[in-house]
């Protein structure tokens, strides 16, 4: 879960991360590959990488997002990317990038579009500084379960349409903290398009109310990993069976553990980053999209 004290502690000891160019027009940028990452925390480029800055109509606006890609005239099966609660920015990207250059085509859409584009806090750090929590209160409250599956399922139908896109594969879906019962949501939304859905220490996927994730999974066609922090675990230790319960009565395949990192474990401006159960995560995730996709 988001928990404004830990927040806090994270931005105390906020990593320092390099600033990130510019993302527009199909501009060349260098990819995060898997073997990218050099001593100092630097990005060293590895292969041509190319980004779409990208404008989708919903039924609420215009949502922005970028469109990252490894090759231009090749097709490649579509992962939606839903940000954590500090919104679009430089280490949602560069996950981005790091899953693109693996063979996919990488939206990573903008959840505030209702009230804000692009980014609006360079990482956490800025993100406390700026009282975030109450910034972005008036433009989280919009995102109840249907307002998402409303995006998600306009989402769904533009990425058919790019020529980016391989639309005889099945797209996939990720989401951290916030972003994580949006990968469900959006499994939901459009089930006969959405074959894989990935959560990072997302929150709120056990609830009592009927919009409750774990509750909707009978009605989606996808494969779930479940990647659970160490210390949202300790918090709510029942979450965990609970939703393997409701996946084994769906039918539904998932993947649903813990992993060695606290809230915020994969995210690299996150203090809470911690780079081998990261790699885990990440591991999986591939090996999820490579089996569903």
């Amino acid at each position: 879960m988001c928990d404004e004290a830990k927040l806090k502690v994270w931005a105390r000891d906020a990593i320092s991360r390099r600033q990130f160019g510019v993302l527009a027009g199909a501009a060349t940028i260098a990819a995060c590959a898997p073997d990218a990452a050099s001593g100092d925390g630097e990005i060293a480029p590895s292969m041509s990488m190319f980004s779409d800055a990208v404008s989708i109509i919903t039924e609420d606006g215009t949502m922005d997002g970028f469109l990252l890609y490894p090759e231009e005239g090749e097709q490649y099966p579509a992962i939606i990317h839903w940000p954590d609660i500090g919104g679009v920015r430089q280490s949602h990207i560069e996950i981005a990038m790091r899953l693109a250059s693996e063979g996919y085509a990488v939206l990573v859409v903008n959840p505030y579009y209702r009230d804000v584009a692009g980014e609006q806090f360079k990482d956490f750090a800025a993100f406390i500084e700026a009282d975030g929590f109450q910034k972005v209160k008036p433009w989280r409250d919009k995102l109840s379960s249907f307002a998402v599956k409303r995006d998600a399922t306009a989402i769904v139908e533009w990425l058919d349409g790019q020529e980016q896109v391989d639309s005889a594969r099945g797209i996939g879906t990720t989401g951290y903290c916030m972003g994580g019962p949006f990968t469900v949501y959006t499994a939901h939304a459009v089930p006969d398009r959405v074959k894989a859905a990935a959560s990072f220490h997302g929150g709120g996927l056990v609830r009592d109310d009927d919009e409750s994730p774990h509750k909707l999974l009978e009605e989606t066609d996808a494969t779930y990993l479940i990647a659970i922090a160490q210390d949202d675990h300790a918090q709510s230790p029942r979450d965990k069976l609970l939703f393997a319960k409701a996946a084994g009565r769906a039918g539904r395949p998932a993947k649903i553990d813990v992993y060695e990192g606290d809230h915020g474990w994969t995210v690299p401006d996150s203090p809470a980053f911690a780079d081998a159960a990261a790699e885990r995560a990440y591991a999986d995730m591939i090996t999820l999209f490579e089996g569903a996709l």
